[in-house]
C-alpha cells in the first residue's frame, strides 16, 4: 500500500548525549511526517501530543484536506465538483474503490446498495427498549452495534467477500434505522424502504411517509439532502474516524466500529454541532438579539460560543459551506420559508458576522454545520435528528477507512502512550495503619 518516500532524515540529540536519526516521509501532498516508530528503541522516549495534533495515525489514500487554503479533495477530487456533479451513492463508490463509476459499474452498485435496504424484522423489537424519548443518536449507537448479532455470517474481517457485504449492508440500513429511530420517537408505525427511489429520496419517504396517505417526494428537497450526504461523507482522520479505525485495529466486529464511531460524532465538538447551532439561534431569540448576543461571544467570561463559525482543521472558508450556502438558498425559495423566525436570524447572523472585523480578523466563517441546519430545518427534520444524519452520511466515509486499515500491512492494534504524572511506586498501607 505504502507509497510514502523518505529522502530525507532529521537528527534528534538526547540531554544525555545520544542521537537518533528519524526517516523524514513525504506522501504525494501536505506536509512530511517524521517516522518515529523506533523513537522509544533508540532514545527511550515517546513522544507527547494531546489531541494527536501534530500525529498522523496512519497512510492513506482517501480524503486529503488543506485547511489553510480550504481544500477538500476525496481521492483527488474537489469536493465542490463533486456535490455539482455526483449523486451521493457515486460518491460512496469513489470512496470505497478509488475511482469514479463508469454507468456499468453505478448500476451495479446502486443495485447491490438498494437490495440490503430491508433490516431484519425482529430489529424493529429492539426498539421498543427505548424510551420515547431517547435521543435518535443513543437508540443508533445500540441498534447498528446489534447488528453483529443478525448478520454474524460477514463478521470475518479477512474475507474480502465478508467486507463488501458488509459494507453493502452498512450503507444501505443505517438510513432505514435512522428512519426507524425517529418514526419510534413520534409514535408512528416504522415505513419500509422502496426499491424504487433513489438513496436520499428512499429517506425521506421512510421519515415523513404515513400509510394513510401518499407521500410524494420534492426533488429539490431530495437533491439538498444527497448534497448534505456528499458533504459529510468523509473528512479525514477526524475524532470518529479516528476511532473506528481505533476500535477497528482490534479486529472487532465492523458493525462495532461503526457504532463506537456514531458515540463519538455525537459530541457537541463534533458531528453534534449543527444540533448546537439550531439550539444557539432558539436561544438569541429574536433578530433584534443578535448583536448583544455576538457582544457576549466577544466577551472571553461569558462563555458563550458562535456555534457554525469556524471549523479545527480550516482556517479559510470551508469548501463545504459554500455549497451548502447556495443549497440553502435554493430550498428556501422551493419552500417559501421567509418567515421562518429560526432562518430569519440566521441569516441576519450571518451577515451581520461576516462584517464584524472581530469575526473577519479570527477567520471565523460560517462552516458546514450553520448551513446544514438551516436546511434541514427548513425541510422539516428535527433538530434531534440532525447529527443521525450526519452519521448516516459518514458511515461510507468510516467504512472505506475502517477497509484501508484493514488491509494495510503496517497497521497495529492502537495503543497510545502516555505521559505519567501520578504517584511512584511506594508500599502498600494496611487498613489499621492508615489513620
Amino acid at each position: 500500500m505504502s507509497q510514502a518516500t523518505s529522502p530525507a532524515t532529521a537528527r534528534l540529540e538526547m540531554p544525555d548525549g545520544r542521537t537518533v536519526e528519524l526517516p523524514v516521509l513525504s506522501g504525494t501532498m501536505g506536509p512530511p511526517v517524521l517516522d518515529v516508530r523506533k523513537l522509544y528503541a533508540g532514545a527511550g522516549v515517546f513522544t507527547y501530543d494531546p489531541g494527536y495534533t501534530s500525529t498522523a495515525s496512519c497512510e492513506s489514500k482517501i480524503t486529503y484536506i488543506d485547511g489553510d487554503e480550504g481544500i477538500l479533495l476525496h481521492r483527488g477530487y474537489r469536493i465542490e465538483d463533486l456535490a455539482a456533479r455526483c449523486t451521493y451513492l457515486e460518491v460512496c463508490y469513489l470512496l470505497l474503490n478509488g475511482e469514479l463509476p463508469t454507468r456499468a459499474q453505478l448500476d451495479r452498485f446502486v443495485h447491490d446498495i438498494t437490495y440490503h435496504t430491508m433490516v431484519h424484522e425482529q430489529i424493529s423489537y429492539l426498539f421498543r427498549g427505548f424510551r420515547r424519548d431517547s435521543h435518535p443518536m443513543a437508540v443508533m449507537i445500540g441498534v447498528i452495534g446489534a447488528l453483529s448479532a443478525f448478520y454474524y455470517e460477514d463478521l470475518d474481517v479477512d474475507d474480502p467477500h465478508a467486507r463488501m457485504i458488509v459494507t453493502h449492508r452498512l450503507i444501505a440500513k443505517v438510513p432505514t434505522i435512522a428512519a426507524m429511530a425517529y418514526k419510534y420517537s413520534i409514535g408512528q408505525p416504522f415505513v419500509y424502504p422502496r426499491n424504487d427511489l433513489d438513496y436520499a429520496s428512499n429517506f425521506l419517504h421512510m421519515m415523513f411517509a404515513v400509510p394513510c396517505e401518499p407521500y410524494r417526494i420534492n426533488p429539490v428537497m431530495a437533491r439538498a439532502l444527497d448534497k448534505i450526504f456528499i458533504l459529510h461523507a468523509d473528512h479525514e482522520q477526524n475524532a470518529s474516524t479516528s476511532t473506528v479505525r481505533l476500535v477497528g485495529s482490534t479486529g472487532a466486529s465492523p458493525y462495532a466500529a461503526i457504532a463506537a464511531g456514531i458515540a463519538a460524532l455525537w459530541g457537541p465538538a463534533h458531528g453534534g454541532a449543527n444540533e448546537a447551532v439550531l439550539n444557539m439561534l432558539k436561544q438569541i431569540g429574536s433578530v433584534s438579539n443578535i448583536k448583544s448576543f455576538l457582544e457576549k461571544v466577544k466577551d472571553k467570561d461569558s462563555h458563550v460560543r458562535l456555534m457554525g463559525f469556524g471549523h479545527r482543521v480550516y482556517k479559510n472558508y470551508d469548501p463545504r459551506a459554500a455549497v451548502l450556502k447556495a443549497s440553502a438558498d435554493e430550498v428556501l425559495a422551493e419552500l417559501g420559508h421567509r418567515h421562518n423566525p429560526l432562518l430569519e436570524i440566521a441569516k441576519e447572523l450571518e451577515k451581520i458576522a461576516l462584517e464584524d472585523e472581530y469575526f473577519v480578523k479570527r477567520k471565523l466563517f460560517p462552516n458546514v454545520d450553520f448551513y446544514s441546519g438551516i436546511i434541514l430545518e427548513a425541510m422539516g427534520i428535527p433538530t434531534r435528528m440532525f447529527t443521525a444524519i450526519f452519521a448516516l452520511a459518514r458511515t461510507v466515509g468510516w467504512i472505506a477507512q475502517w477497509n484501508e486499515m484493514i488491509q494495510d500491512p503496517q497497521q497495529k492494534i492502537g495503543r497510545p502512550r502516555q505521559l505519567y504524572t501520578g504517584q511512584k511506586e511506594r508500599p502498600f498501607v494496611p487498613m489499621e495503619a492508615r489513620g
